[in-house]
């Protein structure tokens, strides 16, 4: 019993991961298809970088300058375009001869040797390459020409794929590989991924991807991404992990995209992936997008790859078309059939239909009710409110009553010899007293009412103009004038009186807090009227 849940729960998280990542490769060929679209509008950029390098040319004023503008070009057009690429790279030796410097010759001539490579002239570069000399130079030059004769003795030997003279190229590229290498830094992202590449060609997939750069690094740039997501791609596909592969492909691609490269081997590889999944929709698609970049760029070799499976991908796309033909005309069988048991349970649902009428009208009538009900209590909170607006009016005019009457009495008795007993009893009467006694009863039935009204108050201005109120304070003056007209009392005159202000103090009041709030000065009592009470 324990072997079969455990086979179960096994597969159920197989299940889960394998969904998982199905759904994020849906998910970043759909951001591929999505960068396609935008392809034009990135060559542009491309573009209008270009043509701002160049017309620094009209501005140089010397050769070494020149020297480093052609050099910003080829740069720029080494992945974009051979003709231009290769154009420049040649006015780069030219210039490197005229000032007889062997380093900018070099330099110039390891650039040449690499877009032939790229572009597939395998002779031309064989040329170039036997006829370098770095010894002596720089050690990004030298790290250039050995990375450079690495990946032509790799690229030999993928297009040989005999068992005469690959193994040999692959011996070799890897030999130089370890040249490149020790000339790097090992904490760089190139050193890594250089490193892996060459593990990789040793046969050691475990060790190259235990060493793989992170290519969520924030510092790893779009044009890295480029190459080393395919690189990764080709190595995922060699363990079986095809989802992986196509995953990282697509990431390539998008990445290529975005820096306008044209040289690039991402959506062939997709494209290829995808076709042996059984994707023809997208392997035909990707596989359109490879041929458009290789004849942009003039990749020979790239087009050579393409028109080998293109044909076959086309082939398959057609068959598929007619298989869904044929399934599309037992689909619409099935619907004729489908549609006349629908006919049948149609007059089965409308003798149903009757039944929730009934039903419905219950639940209408049981609404009705409730509205009815929320009517009263609205009703009864207004009363609530309207309440304690009266309660508090009839207070305070009880209070300025008894204040007149103290007022008299003391003038009649400032006429009296017998006064003293007379004055006691007034002073007796603390009409502060009695006013405070007030507000705080009524701060404490208005808060019980509105409990939040203190902090929804406070929301209508920043920080620095919220009220803070000292310990043992329920509510202050500023806080009252609007809770009064929260509760219906919005005449000024009646509000002075309430409070013991003036009406002109009461106004200042307002006009004060309104100022000092975030919301305009005449939506601010209605932002008041919305705060909830309990």
């Amino acid at each position: 019993m324990r072997r079969i849940f455990g086979c179960l729960f096994f597969l159920l998280i197989s299940f889960v991961a394998e969904a998982r990542e199905q759904s994020y490769q849906d998910s970043i060929l759909q951001a591929l298809n999505r960068t396609i679209e935008q392809a034009a509008s990135f060559d542009t950029v491309r573009i209008h970088k270009i043509d701002s390098i160049r017309h620094l040319l009209a501005s140089s004023g010397s050769r070494e300058s020149t020297y480093n503008i052609y050099q910003q070009l080829y740069e720029a057009y080494k992945v974009f375009n051979f003709d231009s690429a290769y154009i420049y790279g040649k006015a780069m030796q030219q210039i490197g001869e005229q000032l007889h410097d062997p380093v900018r010759i070099v330099n110039a001539r390891v650039k040449l040797g690499f877009i032939l490579l790229s572009s597939g002239m395998f002779t031309e570069t064989a040329t170039y390459l036997n006829n370098l000399d770095v010894s002596g130079m720089p050690d990004d030059i030298r790290i250039q020409f050995f990375l450079m004769k690495s990946r032509f003795y790799s690229d030999m030997a993928e297009y040989n794929q005999d068992q005469f003279f690959a193994p040999e190229y692959t011996r070799n590229g890897i030999a130089y590989m370890d040249s490149a290498l020790h000339l790097m830094d090992s904490t760089a992202f190139e050193y890594r991924f250089h490193r892996a590449e060459q593990l990789y060609k040793n046969g050691n997939i475990l060790g190259a991807l235990a060493v793989f750069p992170n290519l969520n690094d924030p510092h790893v740039n779009e044009r890295q991404i480029a190459v080393a997501a395919c690189s990764l791609g080709i190595m995922y596909m060699k363990i079986h992990q095809r989802d992986t592969a196509i995953s990282l492909m697509a990431r390539s691609a998008i990445a290529d995209i975005r820096t306008s490269t044209k040289e690039t081997l991402a959506a062939y590889n997709l494209a290829t992936y995808l076709f042996e999944k059984g994707d023809i929709k997208n392997a035909s698609r990707y596989i359109e997008r490879a041929i458009t970049e290789a004849t942009f760029y003039g990749a020979r070799q790239r087009k050579v790859m393409v028109s080998n499976i293109l044909p076959i991908i086309e082939e398959e796309r057609i068959n598929t078309a007619e298989q869904r033909n044929k399934s599309l005309l037992i689909y619409a069988t099935i619907v004729t059939l489908l549609f006349l048991a629908l006919v049948a349970m149609t007059i089965i649902v409308f003798r149903q239909i009757r039944k929730v009428q009934q039903a419905k009208l219950a639940i209408t009538s049981a609404h009705l009710k409730q509205q009815e009900a929320n009517s009263q209590l609205e009703e009864a909170n207004k009363i609530k409110e309207e309440y304690i607006g009266y309660f508090f009016n009839i207070n305070a005019n009880y209070i300025s009553k008894i204040e007149k009457i103290k007022q008299n009495l003391e003038q009649k008795l400032s006429e009296s010899r017998n006064a003293a007993d007379f004055r006691f009893l007034i002073n007796s009467i603390n009409i502060r007293q009695e006013r405070e006694e007030l507000y705080n009863n009524f701060d404490r039935v208005f808060l019980r009412i509105f409990p939040h009204f203190v902090d929804e108050f406070n929301k209508l201005f920043d920080k620095d103009n919220q009220i803070l109120l000292k310990e043992n304070e329920l509510m202050n003056t500023d806080l009252r004038i609007f809770a009064l007209i929260r509760i219906g009392i919005t005449d000024n005159d009646q509000i002075a009186r309430i409070l013991e202000y003036s009406v002109n103090t009461i106004y200042a009041y307002k006009t004060k807090i309104k100022k000092r709030s975030l919301v305009p000065n005449e939506d601010f009592e209605d932002r008041i009227m919305t705060i909830k009470a309990l």
